[in-house]
C-alpha cells in the first residue's frame, strides 16, 4: 500500500501524517507513507485544498483534517 499526505508542511499537514501512521499502527497494517510539499505535484491530483490523503494514487479525501478513526475506516474499506 501506498499512502501520500499532500500539503505545504502545515499544522494539519502534519497531524494528518501522525493520524495516518497512529491508523496504520493499530490496524496493525503496513504501507510506505511519503509527504509531498511540492504544489505542482498536489495540483497533478486534482487537489485544491489541503491537507489531502491519497491511498494508492487515488485522492480520498482533501481540504480538511481526518482523525485516526476516519482514516482506520478508509484503510479497511
Amino acid at each position: 500500500m501506498n499512502i501520500k499526505i499532500l500539503g505545504s508542511g502545515c499544522a494539519n499537514c502534519k497531524k494528518l501524517l501522525e493520524n495516518t501512521k497512529q491508523a496504520l499502527k493499530e490496524l496493525r497494517m503496513e504501507a510506505e507513507v511519503v509527504e509531498i510539499k511540492d504544489i505542482n505535484k498536489i495540483i497533478d491530483y486534482g487537489v485544491m485544498k489541503t491537507p489531502a490523503l491519497v491511498i494508492n494514487e487515488k485522492v480520498k479525501a482533501s481540504g480538511r483534517l481526518l482523525g485516526t478513526e476516519e482514516i482506520k475506516k478508509i484503510l479497511i474499506s
